[in-house]
């Protein structure tokens, strides 16, 4: 059979997962099909994840670097309360020593 260059995937889902609860392999059910493997893997990974979301296994993780936006962790807000005080005592204690409040 040859290979289909372009197909709705979607269409074969239920064959598709027959065919691998049997045990094929992705070639297999590839040639079967009359994909390519690089269509049913593909398919096999999106499958894969939107079962794990699905069970809610899957915890979403932003990618990339933290954003910059001057707001500090969470695990951090107690300290720059504790931080943010401190000044606060001390400029307010500055203030009084030099007779300005």
């Amino acid at each position: 059979m040859s290979k289909r260059k372009y197909t709705h995937i979607k269409a074969m889902e239920q064959q598709i997962i027959r065919m691998r609860e049997a045990g094929m392999t992705r070639q297999e059910i590839a040639d079967e099909l009359g994909l390519t493997k690089e269509q049913v893997k593909g398919w096999v990974k999106r499958y894969n994840r939107r079962g794990r979301i699905f069970l809610q296994e899957y915890e979403h993780k932003a990618k990339g670097r933290p954003r910059k936006d001057g707001q500090p962790p969470k695990q951090d807000i107690q300290k720059e309360l504790d931080r943010l005080r401190m000044e606060n005592k001390l400029l307010r204690d500055f203030l009084q020593s030099t007779e300005r409040m």
